[in-house]
């Protein structure tokens, strides 16, 4: 297959309701497509989500690092007949990433892009491409916004209904105990509990926020100070398991975490690590569930696709966040029933976008 044609098109989806957490408030969120396309009509996707609440590449920045990398593409012949389709995949990937240091939200989006188009000249999904067996449902947490003790409550029975039995707290952001005490009580005592304060605590206040919580059955706290050196001391001192987010960004941050006993696991976003190989090759070092940064159809499909290989960490992924979205640009993408979210169908990624829907969203 000869690359003909790529294409940057920055968009945002809207919230059903403002996702608020301890970094801010967002009523949208802003995410880059990529579009390949071969002379014989196929289409390879990828999708960058730039964290800039948590100081990474704005969005600017990113689609100009993925335009610049991805026109490098145009012209180049990926001849899955003379070489394995996946070493030629990784190759192509490495070769066109690594003398551009690319963000690691543009990382993601190109090597999504060039795994699409190899997995369909293999003729096969995605998940097969990367070594799977078979495809098989993902289990997913509910990601709930911050809010008043009653208002979170209520999110909390309206997951569980659809039988969601992991719920993510956002805290860092109100009156933390009494939070997970209200949910407690709306879910009672068989559901998972985890929270997440995205760097907002020090380590003394949470030592005494997570010594508080402990009685309610938290089953993990996700990057509630911020750095691993702070991260190693809470875990001498807690006794609920931590997990780390942004203070690992990389497979040289989970050996570090490793050596300092730092966490009990990592939660790792494509965006924010660069891809699936980048998130695969933490997943080797520290137990990994996957996590969505708020990414569109195409960022969650290359997740649910990953999440075939990743070694099972025994705990649910975050991934279920398309639910949190008012609107969508997929024809067809990742099915979720109840708290099980199932790669689509199909060849390579298995999405297709919808155009009208991509131009009503798209951003000038």
């Amino acid at each position: 297959m000869r690359i003909e044609r790529v294409e940057t098109i920055p968009y945002a989806l809207r919230f059903r309701e403002p996702y608020v957490t301890a970094r801010g408030r967002l009523e949208r969120r802003e995410m880059v497509l990529l579009r390949v396309r071969t002379a014989e009509g196929v289409e390879g996707l990828g999708e960058a989500v730039p964290l800039s609440l948590r100081g990474g590449a704005t969005l600017e920045e990113v689609e100009r690092a993925l335009s610049d990398a991805a026109t490098r593409l145009v012209g180049l012949e990926l001849d899955t007949e003379r070489e394995p389709a996946l070493d030629l995949a990784i190759a192509t990937f490495l070769e066109l990433a690594r003398p551009k240091r690319l963000p690691p939200p543009a990382a993601a989006a190109l090597e999504c892009a060039i795994f699409d188009l190899a997995a369909k000249a293999d003729g096969k999904p995605l998940w097969a491409l990367l070594g799977a067996d078979e495809a098989r449902p993902v289990r997913c947490n509910a990601t709930l916004t911050a809010g008043a003790p009653e208002g979170v409550a209520e999110q909390a029975r309206s997951w569980a209904e659809r039988g969601f039995r992991t719920l993510k707290l956002k805290l860092g952001a109100g009156d933390d105990v009494e939070v997970v005490r209200a949910v407690r009580a709306a879910v009672g005592p068989e559901a998972r509990i985890r929270v997440d304060a995205n760097e907002a605590w020090s380590v003394r206040d949470a030592e005494r926020v997570l010594a508080e919580l402990e009685p309610l059955g938290i089953e993990l706290a996700e990057q509630p100070v911020s750095g691993l050196r702070a991260l190693a001391k809470l875990s001498r001192s807690s006794a609920i398991p931590l997990a780390a987010d942004e203070a690992v960004n990389s497979v040289a941050d989970a050996h570090r975490a490793r050596q300092r006993r730092a966490c009990a696991y990592v939660t790792a976003k494509l965006s924010k690590v660069g891809g699936i190989g980048a998130a695969n090759a933490i997943a080797e070092v520290i137990p990994t569930y996957l996590s969505s940064a708020l990414d569109g159809p195409v960022g969650i499909a290359a997740a649910a696709h990953a999440a075939q290989i990743i070694p099972d960490a025994g705990v649910d992924h975050g991934l279920a966040t398309q639910r949190l979205f008012a609107e969508g640009v997929a024809a067809r993408e990742c099915e979720l029933d109840g708290p099980m979210l199932s790669p689509p169908a199909g060849p390579g990624l298995g999405v297709e976008i919808d155009d009208e829907a991509l131009q009503r969203a798209r951003l000038a």
